[in-house]
Parts: C-alpha cells; structure tokens; sequence
C-alpha cells in the first residue's frame, strides 16, 4: 500500500504551548547529587553546576523545570534546604530509601533555573506536611511585604523575590507507594483547602493538580471530584505515565512491535482524558476547558532503586520519545505543559561521569522536535502500510505529526518509520499552499533498534543533516527503518 499524508494548512489542531518541552528533577539517585550539583567537580562552576550538563540542557530548552519530586516530596521539609549549608540537616529519605544531605534545595534550584533560562516549578508536600508549611514556602519564594518569611529569603541572599509561577499540590497522591496516599475524596478535599490559602498568598500563581498516575477504573472518579470541588483553583491536572517493553506491561523484552504499538496507549488516555474534562466542563458550566500538564513522563522499565534507575536507551527508546512528541502535538488543544522524568543520569537522555558525559538516543528527538516545531499543530490524515502487534492490529506503521510556524511560513512534519527492517516511501501533499523549495532533513537512526551510545561509542545512534528540495504540492520522500525524521519545509 502507499503510504500519503496529506496536510491542509487551514485545519489546525491547536497552539503549541512551549511548556510541552519541560523537564524535570528529582532528589533522586544522581539527578541531582552527581548530575546537575557536583562541587567537588573540575567541572563544576563556583556555585557547584556542573557546566557540561548546562550545556547539554541548553540543546533541550527545556521552558519549565519540575521539583523536587516525584516521590520524594511527600517527605520533603524546604527549611531543611535553605540557609547556610553547613547548618542544614541531613534525612532519611522514605521514598528512594536514601540520605538527603539538603545541600541543594530551594535557592540552588531557582539560581541553577535562571541559567537554563527555565520556570521553576515547585511541587509542595501533601503527604507529611501541611498547608501551613506550603504557604510558607510560597511566601518565601514569592513574598514582597516586611514579613518574617521575606526578611529570612533575604538573609539567606536572595533579596527579590524569586516569581515561583508553577506550583503543584502533591505528587501520585494516587499511588499506594506515596507518603500520605489520599483517596479521590480526600485529595479533593485537600487540594481545594491547599489551593485557596496559596492563592490567597499569591493570586498570581498557577497551581497543578496531582490527578491521574494509577490509570484504573478510579481515574475518572478522582478527576470528577477534583473538578466538582475545585474546578475553578485548578490550572492544569496532571497525568503520569512511563512506557516500556517488558513483561510487567503484557508483553515479552523482545516484542518490538508491541513496543511500537504503545502509542495507542497514549492516544487512548490522551483522548479519554479530554472527553472527560469536556464532560465535566459542561456539567460544572465552566467557561474554560482545564488544560492537561504530563508532567513526569518516559521510558522505564530496565532498572529499580538497586541501580538508581540510570536506565541505558536504546534506538526504540528514542522512537518512543518521538511518538510522545507526536501525540503531544495530535492533543495540542489540550495539553499545555509536559515534563520529561528526569534530565541527568535517572531514566535521563544525559548521563554524567567524573570526566565528562554521555548524550543517550532519547536526548536527539527531544533536541530536534524542539528545535524545529512550529507554534501550532496541524490535524494531518495519513494512510499507508500497516503492522501487527499482539493487542493491537492494522496500525500504520508511520507515526506522524506536523506543526506550521505560519509567520515563517515554514512547515514541519515529524515521521517515526517503526518498521524494523522496510524503509517506507510516502507522498506529502499539501491542500493548500505549495512548497518553495529547501526542506531541511534531520534523521535519528543507528545500526538497529537494539543500538547504544556508550562513553566508548557515544556516536552509534545520532543525527544526520541533508537538504532536499520541493516544488509545487506534493513531494515524495523515503523514511529509514526504525528511524525518527524530521522534515522542514519552506512554503511560499
């Protein structure tokens, strides 16, 4: 069969909100500690970041950066991460069975955030602490008045506020592992009583719901009872998944293409989600759809808390990735922020050593989606060639998106290729409009879908640059096996 995508111009899904390239950072393994914070570094700048890993996060521009958790903020305590450092506390740390020495906390983050040029957002503790304790934390950060808070940021160093603008209540409250778990009713409960006393302290800030991270049959319930009781304080609900080929997913480490066929899952939960809060946006008559924040999301399924989660990817992983980005774009209405878990050395795409680092195959459709997307998303319709996997019959074997920056008049269409062996030939054909022209080629590709990059051989998975040109309406082009592509086209 052939494979056509075809693109109208005119039908646009909706505006690409940049904080659908976020990040995030936990206290956890090496992320922080070895990873982003290394004093003892040669590498390492006067306040203790690592110059090599800022480096490589610029690649990503990642616009919104997450912490401290995860998990571990069900146990945080911010007053022990603020201060002089040699008075600050170590603890035992509940959530990865660790030691926090609290030698990198709120001030570090914030100062380490305006070197990326990224927004801090902060995750308070609903698990151990308290509203009280929340408050404190945002005044801390935010406050401008004579208070005690205020005056102790300023001692601390920090004589402006640090303008927090994201905040989120909690994290997987859903979650039997997490501290303080809460049913639907009781996080309901809690996120209104959290969310008045800190939009009291900052009207300004938008504030993220913990929703959705144990997708059962109670995800619906616990969404209709956050949005029934705070629908009007909530800014964005937050969704958690990670993927991964192994047998705790229903299928075998080797199924390809069952891996492969893991976009449906994203579809289905993206789609179900939106019908959901279109439903109760209707039965609450609010004036506003609330937009979806994936705010920890990846590939992970290799490795527990023995290895600190520093998980090797391979090329299947970065076509994963890819498909993420593409769903992303297909739900653009929607989603409005997403933040990959997490940036260094856990489940990360940069993995840092003592003399240097290491850029995974996950960091390079991250860095080329990012890079060459448009502002808007576009509902492309394509057909063609299809696959088997052992759930999921007759899918296309393309995966695609596109997005138009239409103040550049550029086009950009984004193609993960998931067979295994058959490279694909497809026409791109435009409704409207034609090409003027260079279309700028970036293909991410390796041996096989099993390739690596190793601090021996950081090169197998990589990308490859060529120019093509274009005239008139259509364009006919091939996709490499197991390869993501991106296709940059100027429009006249």
């Amino acid at each position: 069969m052939a494979n056509r995508i075809k693109i109208d111009l005119e039908r646009i899904v909706g505006a690409i909100d940049p904080n659908i390239y976020g990040g995030f950072a936990e206290h956890l393994g090496r992320c922080i500690y070895g990873g982003v914070y290394d004093p003892g570094s040669p590498l390492s700048d006067a306040d203790g970041l690592r110059r090599d890993v800022l480096s490589a996060l610029k690649r990503l521009a990642m616009p919104v950066m997450r912490y401290p958790g995860g998990n571990f903020v069900s146990g945080y305590r911010w007053r022990d991460g603020v201060g002089p450092k040699d008075d600050r506390p170590a603890r035992m740390e509940l959530a990865w069975h660790d030691i926090e020495p609290n030698s990198f906390g709120t001030n570090e983050f914030v100062a380490f955030c305006r070197r990326l040029g990224t927004e801090p957002y902060l995750a308070v503790n609903v698990g151990d602490g308290d509203m009280r304790e929340a408050r404190d934390w945002l005044e801390y950060c935010n406050g401008t008045k004579d208070t005690a808070l205020v005056k102790l940021r300023q001692r601390h160093g920090y004589e402006r506020p640090h303008n927090v603008r994201y905040w989120g209540i909690g994290n997987e409250v859903d979650g039997p592992w997490q501290i303080g778990m809460k049913t639907p009713d009781e996080y309901a409960r809690a996120f209104t009583e959290y969310a008045k006393v800190m939009k009291w302290t900052d009207p300004s800030i938008k504030l993220v719901a913990s929703a959705v991270s144990v997708w059962d049959r109670h995800w619906v319930e616990r969404t209709q009872l956050l949005v029934e009781q705070a629908g009007r304080l909530i800014d964005y609900l937050a969704l958690h998944w990670y993927v991964g080929n192994n047998t705790e997913r229903g299928f075998a480490d080797d199924d390809y293409a069952s891996y492969m066929a893991i976009s449906e899952q994203m579809e289905d939960r993206l789609s179900g989600y939106e019908g959901l809060l279109r439903a109760l946006q209707v039965a609450n008559a609010m004036a506003e759809l609330i937009p979806i924040a994936v705010d920890e999301w990846n590939v992970w399924y290799r490795t527990g808390n023995e290895e600190k989660l520093e998980e090797v990817y391979n090329l299947e992983d970065a076509l994963a990735v890819a498909m993420h980005f593409n769903a992303f774009f297909r739900h653009a209405r929607t989603v409005k922020m997403a933040n990959l878990a997490q940036i260094v050395n856990v489940i990360a795409p940069i993995v840092t050593r003592a003399d240097g680092l290491l850029l995974q195959t996950t960091f390079f459709p991250f860095e080329v989606i990012r890079r060459t997307a448009g502002s808007v998303a576009l509902d492309v319709h394509w057909s063609g060639d299809t696959f088997s996997s052992v759930r999921s019959p007759a899918l296309r074997t393309l995966d695609v998106s596109a997005t138009l920056d239409a103040k550049a008049k550029r086009l950009a269409l984004f193609v993960v290729n998931r067979s295994p062996d058959e490279e694909m030939t497809a026409e791109i054909r435009l409704d409207a409009g034609r090409f003027a022209g260079p279309v700028a080629v970036e293909v991410i590709n390796g041996p096989d879908v099993k390739s690596v990059n190793s601090f021996e051989h950081p090169d197998v998975v990589g990308v490859r640059d060529a120019t093509l040109r274009a005239s008139g309406t259509r364009f006919e082009t091939s996709f490499e096996p197991h390869s993501v592509t991106a296709l940059s086209f100027e429009l006249a």
